[in-house]
């Protein structure tokens, strides 16, 4: 799903001759770096640096890579991307099997106030409060927020901010697929995602990368209108690959108002929504 090769391509492919003194001219046809250039710049042979786009070196060294990761101007995120994908034939992460515990739920049930999800790292809601289910209107558990994004929303009604909505959730499932690159259902989704999207096959083709962290979340609800959130990303412990998500209003916002709102609506579903991933369900889930 993800290779070394291909990272390495659309990064130099970034970076401007002029930032690194390579002087340019109208004859220049390259986008961004030749590979023999990037080679002299981190001090490697271009015999070398060819075959690790080519996919033929394996195992470069830390001193290689950071020489890469200096040249190519990767920020943090990038450049831990590009030791994974350079250890990838030495070890293989394990896929997490994504288990919640109870207290999870508990805790979920606990919000109240801000809509909340836990995620697995294929962006599978795996869990989430009633505002959470009142926000999005469907069903929590079986949501994939990827697909729910670039297949089903099509006329970007939903995601007021649909464009960078695209931007971090390729940048992530790219993330995802660097490090669990044996996982099936993360290729499968991702292979449904370039069939029936022409947006996403254009970002995928970019292999940037993003990591989750917060920033402003702007919905259209289509009885609340729209909804201004905060969202954090919190990773939780353990090898689970599972993450909480938590979205907020700011005290005194038309999103505050609007929140309240939503928690007036009557839904059926009670409290935590809980996906069917073979796990035995809390006592105050649905069941």
């Amino acid at each position: 799903m993800d290779d070394l090769a291909g990272f390495l391509t659309t990064r130099r492919s970034r970076v401007d001759p002029a930032t690194v003194d390579i002087p340019t001219d109208s004859r220049r046809r390259v986008k961004g770096l030749r590979r023999e250039e990037v080679a002299y710049l981190s001090g490697v042979s271009v015999d070398y640096y060819v075959r690790l786009e080519q996919g033929r070196a394996t195992q470069p060294s830390e001193q290689i890579l950071d020489a890469l990761a200096r040249v190519l101007v990767l920020d943090d995120t990038e450049r831990g991307h590009l030791y994974r994908l350079a250890r990838q034939r030495r070890r293989r992460a394990k896929v997490p099997a994504g288990r919640i515990r109870p207290e999870l739920l508990h805790i979920l049930d606990l919000m109240a106030d801000a809509p909340a999800l836990i995620m697995n790292h294929r962006l599978d809601v795996l869990a989430g409060n009633r505002l959470a289910g009142l926000l999005f209107g469907d069903p929590i558990p079986g949501l994939n927020t990827a697909r729910h994004l670039f297949l089903e929303d099509a006329e970007r009604g939903f995601y007021a901010d649909w464009d960078s909505c695209t931007l971090d959730v390729v940048g992530h499932l790219r993330l995802a697929a660097g490090k669990y690159p044996e996982d099936p259902r993360l290729a499968a989704l991702i292979g449904e995602l370039s069939m029936g999207s022409i947006r996403f096959r254009r970002l995928w083709g970019r292999a940037d990368v993003r990591a989750r962290t917060h920033g402003r979340k702007a919905y259209r609800h289509p009885l609340v209108g729209l909804l201004e959130l905060h969202q954090e990303n919190f990773t939780l412990p353990g090898e689970s690959g599972l993450e909480l998500l938590v979205l907020s209003a700011a005290p005194g916002s038309p999103a505050e108002d609007g929140i309240r709102l939503l928690t007036a609506l009557d839904t059926d579903s009670g409290d935590t929504q809980l996906m069917d991933t073979g796990q035995t369900p809390a006592k105050h889930g649905p069941g």
